[in-house]
């Protein structure tokens, strides 16, 4: 069985490597970055891109956009809940093989992480832009995995707005003295909860209900090793087993299972030459 397989749902071709998710993968060259909204949000949703990055012998680091202060689940933890979640998310990637000085806490709070989009937000506060581009360009990152942005959390939106609009800017030739500009080469989208935009099917004219357009195959100690991971958040034991369960939903007849993301162009160019021709074809 293999460890790990890619379908592109736009050919409905298999690939073995990371290239359909990462187009011109090169393995230990590679410095991936995921935006997790809240602390297990990576892990949860994007488990699997992560150890087949590990695996291909890339990088891995992980910007937590929010603080988890809205986490407890007794009145008793409101005040520690902040140290605590930050300890089990260490032990949490350790486990997972992601070292300590690969993440990122960029300590916003819950729910209010729209509120710190772009770089002056107030005139006595910034927002997050000048932290994650220094921390871009310093780890030199060439691949960012932003989180789903429909419909999902308000902090989701927000994470995966700054994924989306810190992408190109990290290799414009601004703000130099923030560090050497480093291109990043592709964006994908990941979901934990929520179903994806339905934009990118409509547009490759996929079925509808296949909204990302790249499946991840992964064998089951993958599965496990994702799952070992986020035991490892024991305030949230109460859910953790039923995380767990749901998971199940993920699994094929043969054992493995699947993860879906959504490959998109952060920048797009507008091409004239639809709207040339249009007018062309109006006026002949």
């Amino acid at each position: 069985m293999e460890k790990y397989a890619l379908l592109d749902l736009n050919t409905g071709k298999f690939d073995g490597g990371l290239e359909t998710l990462f187009p011109g993968w090169n393995g230990a060259q590679e410095r991936l970055c995921v935006y997790s909204p809240h602390d297990d949000d990576a892990i949860l949703g994007a488990g699997y891109a992560m150890r087949a990055a590990l695996d291909s012998g890339a990088q891995v680091h992980i910007f937590i956009v929010c603080s988890g202060n809205a986490g407890y689940s007794t009145v008793e933890a409101k005040d520690t809940i902040v140290e605590t979640r930050k300890r089990e998310t260490l032990a949490c990637y350790a486990a997972f093989g992601i070292p300590a000085e690969n993440i990122v806490f960029l300590d916003f709070s819950d729910f209010s992480a729209l509120s710190s989009l772009g770089w002056q937000v107030a005139p006595d506060r910034e927002g997050h832009f000048h932290r994650t581009i220094a921390e871009l360009r310093a780890r030199k990152i060439t691949r960012i995995l932003a989180p789903n942005h429909y419909r999902e959390h308000i902090d989701h939106i927000a994470a995966s707005m700054m994924a989306a609009y810190d992408a190109p800017q990290c290799g414009d030739a601004m703000a130099v003295d923030w560090g050497e500009p480093t291109p990043v080469l592709s964006v994908a989208e990941y979901s934990v909860w929520a179903d994806l935009d339905p934009e990118d099917a409509l547009l490759h004219k996929r079925d509808p209900h296949l909204r990302a357009n790249t499946v991840l195959v992964a064998a089951p100690e993958v599965e496990e090793c994702v799952c070992n991971g986020i035991r490892q958040y024991a305030s949230q034991q109460e859910i953790i087993a039923g995380l767990i369960e749901q998971r199940q939903e993920r699994r094929l007849g043969d054992g493995r299972y699947v993860e879906v993301y959504l490959r998109f162009d952060p920048r797009p160019k507008l091409d004239f030459s639809p709207y040339r021709l249009a007018v062309e074809r109006a006026l002949s």
